[in-house]
């Protein structure tokens, strides 16, 4: 970081949350410029220079900035602090400078917040803490951003107050445009709005959830109007606590129903509109056909349900959750498109054709490779331990078979203090299948018993001392062994014996592996055909593709 004067027109507006200027006040600010100059520096950042010839962005004094801009224009000097930030540790800077401001309002707040748990990943808790804020502050300034842009904008420019805002946030959209007006009109007071809201947020008519049982129930308004004569608008729950809790226990029942799909599927509430984003093949927003094909593996890749107003319950698939990465997805595939592009364009050779073989190998170095697909399937719990066993297994039978190797590795795993995962119990059970006697209780009685073996037998015992040091070994240290002994996987898995495998893969997933096995393009046609159908039945299809040679294919993800 450092202290520095750079000229106004070499810097562009940055990320700043708060998007209404008081006409009044940037007035004064702009005289005062003219007359005083800029006395406290703005914060800025070095960004690639665009078209426009800026070579910096606000960060922190945006104010400051346009005044500067207003009262003297382009070649006016401002006193700065450059600072390298990435867009997250800009986003938090700037939030957290106009936070510092009372005159911010709580949308523009809200809007920023927003973008800072998109890069969380949805962790709202590191979110708040960072911020400075409670979570149910955090959770609150959220929960604007399910207001429409009218009514964010009467928020900004202070029209409405807050509590009308976090009123009208609890319904649709299309609704908060029809109260809008008829708030500011008649100039509604905040208690006021709440009981008209209230009375009709429950809407048994819009309700996901089995109304069987609303029907007799005594917090049903339609039975209310027949019991009081007066009642509100009939159609609505009044026990608000009750129609939440049904409500989330819907959306709960139809994010388990996609599990099988997705390897990541959540509930999307007010607030979560930056943790996601739609994953895309083409377009300005798309990450490419490769790309896109490796994602619907990744960890990050799934579906939202939305526990919105006016879409409650409604299905979103292909999300990606991680939008940082996704950035940086799409950028890599714009940057090698235009590689490409630039490479084909580049203007022939003066010289001799012996020339040209020269400037296409110097055009490939100047461009950079496109960035290689993500992880192809999550590493789940249960998958780790599905293939820490393959792993075992694969090497417990080729030990098994070499007694020599097996000497040499025992001797190994002793010497590293690894032995001390040999425990009696495997032993003895290895002793009495290999001698058909149990092993001695006492350890006099076990030294007669094993003196008394002849040389064939303690070599098998040897091995299955090795083979016992395998099943209890660390997955760390295993790992070490099955590179060192370069296992072949190959020889060990095949995918049609592998139910089991597929079982624990979503589909999703499933859609990554056919593609990294080469059964996707031996389906040919039939592939979308079968991953239309239910998992048991996409798993049946893919272990019985005709003609698909099995033999040797082990997905990446069982590697060490």
């Amino acid at each position: 970081m450092k202290n520095s004067t750079i000229v106004v027109g070499k810097i562009r507006p940055g990320r700043n949350p708060r998007k209404y200027f008081d006409p009044v006040e940037m007035s004064e600010l702009t005289e005062s410029v003219r007359i005083d100059g800029v006395l406290q520096s703005i914060l800025i950042r070095p960004v690639e220079q665009d078209e426009s010839g800026h070579e910096y962005e606000v960060v922190a004094g945006e104010r400051r900035y346009r005044a500067a801009m207003a009262a003297h224009g382009d070649d006016y000097p401002v006193p700065v602090i450059i600072k390298v930030m990435t867009d997250a540790e800009a986003d938090r800077h700037a939030l957290i400078e106009n936070i510092q401001r009372a005159d911010m309002a709580p949308s523009e707040e809200a809007v920023q917040a927003s973008k800072i748990v998109g890069q969380l990943q949805g962790d709202r808790d590191e979110a708040a803490r960072q911020l400075g804020w409670s979570r149910s502050t955090l959770d609150k300034r959220l929960a604007l951003m399910n207001c429409s842009d009218s009514v964010l904008e009467a928020l900004n420019t202070r029209t409405i107050q807050l509590g009308h805002a976090e009123l009208l946030a609890t319904l649709e959209k299309g609704t908060q445009e029809k109260l809008l007006p008829v708030i500011v009109s008649e100039k509604k007071a905040v208690a006021e709005l709440k009981k008209t809201i209230e009375a009709a947020a429950c809407s048994l008519e819009k309700a996901i959830f089995d109304k069987t049982q609303c029907t007799s129930c005594q917090h049903n308004s339609s039975l209310q109007t027949e019991m009081f004569g007066e009642a509100i608008a009939t159609g609505n729950c009044t026990n608000r606590a009750c129609y939440i809790e049904k409500t989330d226990r819907k959306l709960e029942g139809i994010a388990y129903g996609l599990k099988d799909e997705y390897p990541v599927i959540r509930i999307v509430r007010a607030g979560d509109n930056e943790t996601r984003v739609q994953l895309l093949v083409e377009g300005a927003t798309g990450v490419g056909e490769e790309q896109a094909k490796a994602c619907h593996g990744c960890q990050n890749f799934g579906a939202a349900v939305s526990g919105l107003p006016g879409s409650l319950g409604k299905v979103y698939g292909g999300q990606c959750f991680d939008t940082a990465c996704n950035s940086q997805k799409v950028a890599a595939r714009i940057k090698a498109e235009r590689d490409a592009k630039a490479a084909t364009q580049a203007p022939a050779s003066s010289g001799s054709t012996s020339d040209k073989p020269a400037a296409a190998k110097g055009a490939g170095k100047t461009s950079a490779p496109a960035e290689k697909p993500a992880t192809s399937i999550s590493e789940s719990e249960k998958l780790k331990a599905y293939r820490t066993d393959v792993w075992r297994k694969a090497l417990r039978k080729e030990v098994a078979q070499n007694a020599e190797l097996a000497n040499a590795y025992l001797i190994s795993i002793a010497l590293h203090g690894l032995a001390r995962t040999i425990t009696g119990d495997t032993m003895g059970k290895f002793f009495e299948k290999l001698t058909d006697q149990k092993a001695s209780s006492t350890f006099p009685g076990c030294l007669t018993a094993v003196h008394a073996l002849d040389a064939g037998k303690r070599e098998q015992l040897t091995v299955a001392t090795t083979v016992a040091a395998i099943d209890g070994m660390d997955v760390t240290s295993l790992r070490d062994l099955c590179r060192y002994h370069k296992l072949d996987l190959k020889l060990h898995w095949n995918l049609q014996k592998s139910q089991h495998f597929l079982e624990m893969l979503t589909k999703s997933e499933m859609k990554v592996l056919a593609d990294e096995l080469g059964i996707r393009k031996a389906l040919g046609d039939g592939f979308a055909k079968l991953f239309n159908k239910s998992k048991p039945e996409v798993i049946a299809g893919l272990l019985a593709v005709d003609g698909f040679d099995y033999i040797g294919k082990v997905p990446k993800v069982l590697g060490f």
